[in-house]
């Protein structure tokens, strides 16, 4: 959903070393780079790529789809909610709810302790990370807890991460099914319009599946290179942007 903002794709390691040349020259892939060991082993280069990423995150402006998506889910008499495994914020930059958002993967707009020293979610504040570009190091000073004043890490769901602290998430979900149920009691009918979730981290697409087969919805999968449907589903070849400005003009 965020690469037609202009945020860097993730997808396979050549796009992620496009993103990131210095850790190509290390060479470490996204899984390797994102494992919360760095906040221990080195957690100057881990804030820099955490940081790089978060501040990007902020001076990023959401692509018109975002708005097409929120003005569908605006005429209905229940609403909408959004189940993402982005943690970049963009769906609350481009003026959903916040109260009506599942980020399953968490968030890089809040930080927890790396230890963790408790159970402590805290928003992120202050003016950004400073990044020495040319070493590809965090500046100090570097995000702290703010009860032991050990190095903090972003509320993101890492590879091989027993630390994240999920209950954030949890509430989150919890309020999903709590719509959810409302749904099944009113009869409403239901849609699932999915955008860019992979296989890879197949999260997003169950969901999508599960929820429609639950609710007998219509699932509409909208992914340039994945778009392969169960029965009675619809599969769009289609880049984010484009694909949610046909469906809106569909609507």
């Amino acid at each position: 959903m965020g690469v037609d903002s202009g945020l860097p794709d993730f997808r396979g390691t050549e796009g992620f070393w496009r993103a990131y040349p210095i850790i190509a020259r290390l060479g470490l892939s996204f899984e390797e780079m994102a494992n919360p060991a760095w906040f221990e082993r080195d957690p100057h280069l881990a804030w820099a790529f955490y940081g790089h990423r978060l501040n990007l995150y902020r001076r990023t402006d959401p692509h018109r789809g975002f708005n097409y998506l929120l003005e569908i889910g605006s005429r209905k008499a229940h609403g909408c909610w959004v189940f993402t495994s982005n943690v970049d914020g963009q769906f609350q930059k481009a003026g959903f709810p916040p109260e009506r958002i599942v980020e399953c993967h968490g968030s890089i707009h809040h930080f927890q302790c790396s230890e963790p020293c408790g159970s402590d979610v805290w928003e992120a504040e202050g003016g950004g990370i400073r990044i020495d570009e040319v070493t590809f190091r965090a500046s100090e000073p570097s995000p702290k807890c703010r009860h032991c004043s050990a190095v903090a890490r972003p509320n993101v769901l890492m590879f091989g991460d027993p630390a994240w602290l999920d209950h954030r998430t949890r509430a989150q979900q919890q309020r999903f099914m709590v719509w959810v149920r409302t749904l099944e009691e009113s009869g409403a009918k239901f849609v699932v319009i999915e955008v860019g979730a992979g296989t890879v981290i197949p999260t997003v697409r169950l969901t999508s599946e599960r929820m429609a087969e639950r609710l007998r919805g219509t699932l509409v999968r909208i992914n340039p290179r994945e778009a392969t449907v169960p029965n009675h589903a619809i599969g769009l070849p289609l880049s984010a942007s484009e694909g949610v400005q046909r469906r809106y003009a569909a609507l």
